[in-house]
């Protein structure tokens, strides 16, 4: 039955805390075995004014947007073509790639790109995983496309991965697989 308590200055708020003691369960949970239910996390909060570090009193840091959250607002943005409010998503050196589209750094380039691919398309998500690493998050978004081709044909039901690297917040990468090719007229 494995135990962790975390050291933590009060102050971040309890959304950050359940998405903490998630992750933290997970990685018991992967590296252990053990049922969740016999995994337990204790957070154990500080205030700031009776903690120090080099003899100075700290405070919380800023909070880490849940990079879930992230890719799902990136991705409805793209949806509804709001290149604006997904394009706030996104690093000044983001880059993306999707099937045989090389290395595209703009999603103006993007959308020129596919103009003669499809007239739309639409994601239905099917699972979500993150993935933290020391420099970076990692989130896998998979799931179904739906959508129109040029001529407004209509297509359903293909498959696609989404792999997205988040560092300070924002997109940074995005790797996109799918099996348009193989159901084009």
């Amino acid at each position: 039955m494995p135990m962790l308590q975390v050291n933590l200055l009060s102050g971040y708020s309890g959304e950050l805390k359940m998405r903490l003691m998630r992750a933290l369960t997970a990685v018991i949970r992967g590296t252990t075995r053990a049922k969740p239910e016999a995994i337990t996390v204790w957070l154990n909060e500080v205030d700031p004014s009776a903690y120090s570090r080099g003899g100075l009193s700290r405070q919380p840091g800023p909070e880490a947007r849940d990079p879930e959250a992230l890719v799902h607002d990136y991705l409805e943005a793209m949806q509804k073509r709001d290149l604006r409010s997904a394009h706030e998503c996104l690093a000044d050196d983001f880059v993306m790639t999707f099937p045989g589209s090389g290395q595209l750094s703009s999603l103006r380039q993007l959308v020129d790109w596919a103009k003669d691919r499809y007239r739309y398309v639409d994601k239905t998500i099917t699972s979500t995983n993150v993935s933290y690493e020391m420099n970076k998050v990692v989130v896998f978004v998979s799931g179904t496309l739906s959508g129109e081709w040029p001529d407004g044909e209509r297509f359903d039901g293909v498959r696609f991965i989404d792999r997205f690297e988040i560092v300070h917040d924002r997109l940074v990468r995005q790797d996109v697989w799918n099996d348009l090719a193989n159901t084009r007229p």
